[in-house]
């Protein structure tokens, strides 16, 4: 195992990164209310104005958000709804849960989804909307565009989470086979006001992708989704006579804003500051981290070797942290997720090197792919231990089988579902 002082130290810089992003402290930071009117993103609404106040939106941090959105309205909500991933529900007394499948999307999503729709369909142009929109919104909020089927959409889904496809890319095709998606919601919405408070997971923060920008002006074309299937040789499932999605300029944005209260960078900037507090000398390399998991985690495993060996390009004790979102090509049948593929492979390329030097990677949301960990840790120690048990690790990766690997060395990170989702956080500790 590695050392237990130093993996400690590990989990508290992530477990900082992780209080940074807690959802209602992050929409309490950015929306206030001052007697009868709401701030938010440097607009005030006079709540007296609006004759309905309704909460909608999905994503695995929205049941959080909507808490701090009810602590802040209470009984001025209307009517609420908001579509969360199974196990990530909250006690609300305003707004319904309605739980369903992610990355998946299932039936259970699609009625929420059509309610949700309704609710904003049905909002008058004296009606406020508050739309929660967080990272899994996406699949957590399916209404397929007919006649695509639901059974089409999961496949199509499926189709492109194994093909290595990026989030920008797979987002560009959910909002061409949706009737919610890339900014058909404000379009149901309109001509009501709507806000919409957005937790990011997705690198720079592109508001058009996050969630799909249900409520943005999508810069995408059906050109471009369909050359995207073309390239993944997905089969093309768009359909032909289906309107595009709203652009920039449209006169449907009028009365809409859209505010991102967390994201990485946040929880990345949290984490470093623990890093420095437990006396590491500390840098953050990257918040755009993305690309193929195993190809990133040979990068940072050179660079742990080169602060093990030189002192750059920063001197033990050292920390690196970064954060971002990879992808993995899934050609095995094994278990597992990007960020334990990812600690899988930083394990085969720092062996050897002692035991003072560990590789922390872990999604923010405590679900790293279709498992219960939110990651992994590994040390130059873990293919030894690995081999006395043995595993070969080359094999499992080949196999895209992390999670059975670590689950027999113990090095799986499980916090549970942890009510927010900002991507992934790397860490590097050299000591």
């Amino acid at each position: 195992m590695p050392s237990s002082n130093l993996r400690g130290q590990a989990l508290r810089i992530f477990q900082a990164a992780l209080k940074a992003a807690a959802p209602a402290q992050a929409v309490l930071r950015h929306v206030t209310v001052d007697g009868s009117t709401l701030i938010a993103g440097g607009q005030r609404y006079r709540l007296s104005a609006f004759r309905n106040i309704f909460v909608i939106g999905a994503g695995k941090a929205s049941a959080q958000m909507a808490r701090a959105v009810e602590r802040l309205l209470g009984a001025r909500i209307t009517d609420g709804l908001i579509n969360v991933k199974d196990g990530h529900s909250a006690k609300l007394q305003r707004v319904r849960i309605n739980e369903c499948g992610h990355p998946i999307p299932d039936r259970r999503g699609v009625a929420g989804a059509r309610r949700i729709a309704q609710i904003a369909a049905q909002a008058g142009p004296d009606d406020l909307i508050v739309c929660l929109i967080s990272g899994g919104a996406s699949a957590l909020m399916p209404l397929p565009a007919p006649p695509i089927t639901l059974a089409e959409k999961q496949k199509t889904t499926r189709l492109l989470l194994h093909c290595g496809a990026g989030i920008h890319e797979i987002n560009c095709v959910r909002k061409h086979i949706s009737r919610i998606k890339g900014g058909q919601l404000a379009r149901l919405a309109y001509p009501a006001t709507l806000l919409t408070l957005i937790l990011s997971d997705v690198i720079g923060d592109d508001l058009d992708v996050i969630g799909s920008g249900p409520t943005v002006p999508d810069r995408s074309t059906f050109a471009e989704a369909r050359a995207i299937l073309e390239k993944y040789r997905i089969p093309d499932l768009l359909p032909l006579a289906a309107e595009e999605t709203p652009k920039p300029g449209d006169k449907i944005f009028e009365e809409t804003r859209n505010v991102v209260v967390g994201s990485n960078a946040l929880a990345v900037n949290a984490a470093a500051e623990e890093a420095r507090r437990l006396g590491f000398h500390t840098l953050v390399l990257s918040t755009f981290v993305e690309g193929e998991a195993r190809e990133v985690a040979r990068v940072h495993a050179a660079i742990a070797k080169e602060i093990h060996t030189s002192g750059r390009p920063v001197p033990r004790p050292a920390c690196v942290i970064s954060g971002g979102e990879t992808t993995v090509t899934v050609r095995g049948k094994g278990l597992g997720g990007r960020n334990q593929e990812f600690a899988l492979a930083a394990a085969i390329d720092i062996a050897g090197l002692g035991d003072n030097l560990l590789i922390l990677s872990a999604g923010t949301d405590g679900t790293d792919g279709p498992t219960d960990a939110a990651g992994a840790i590994a040390d130059s120690t873990t293919l030894d231990r690995a081999q006395a048990l043995g595993l070969d690790a080359a094999a499992f990766l080949r196999n895209n089988d992390s999670y059975h690997f670590f689950e027999a060395t113990g090095d799986l990170i499980k916090t549970g579902p942890t009510g927010t989702n900002v991507a992934d956080i790397q860490v590097i500790l050299v000591h």
